[in-house]
């Protein structure tokens, strides 16, 4: 099985001119941990996540205005909608990540995660 069926398309979003504030609060609202950093056009230029945001809080800074492009992971690994379940949920685990952004050229089209890829393992295998 492919991840295109089991993939989040409703993608949160930050642009690494976004405060670190604003993304820590984002990913609260949302329950997510980790989002995809985008361009204007949608273009995926990074990850970042709470761990990332918690690293840079261990040193003093300006929380409020330092731009997200400070923290975020420019090193991205990614995702195919066509690739295998089996094979993303390896390389979620080879990157010590929770989720992918699934790219198509440098767009982002959606995110896969562990929760999405243990849902799908249960259901299928129960």
């Amino acid at each position: 099985m492919n991840i295109e069926g089991i993939m989040h398309t409703e993608l949160v979003e930050v642009c690494p001119e976004d405060t670190i504030a604003k993304a820590l609060k984002v990913m609260e609202d949302y329950r997510i941990n980790e989002m995809p950093v985008v361009d204007r056009e949608r273009n995926l230029i990074g990850m970042i996540g709470k761990p990332d945001i918690y690293r840079f809080l261990i040193d003093p800074g300006h929380y409020k205005s330092c731009p997200v492009d400070w923290v975020m992971i420019r090193s991205v690994a990614t995702a195919q909608k066509e690739e295998d379940v089996f094979a993303i949920a390896k390389r979620l685990r080879e990157n010590a990540v929770v989720a992918l952004p699934v790219i198509e050229a440098t767009k982002v089209i959606g995110m896969i995660t562990l929760e999405s890829i243990l849902d799908y393992f249960v259901e299928k295998f129960q």
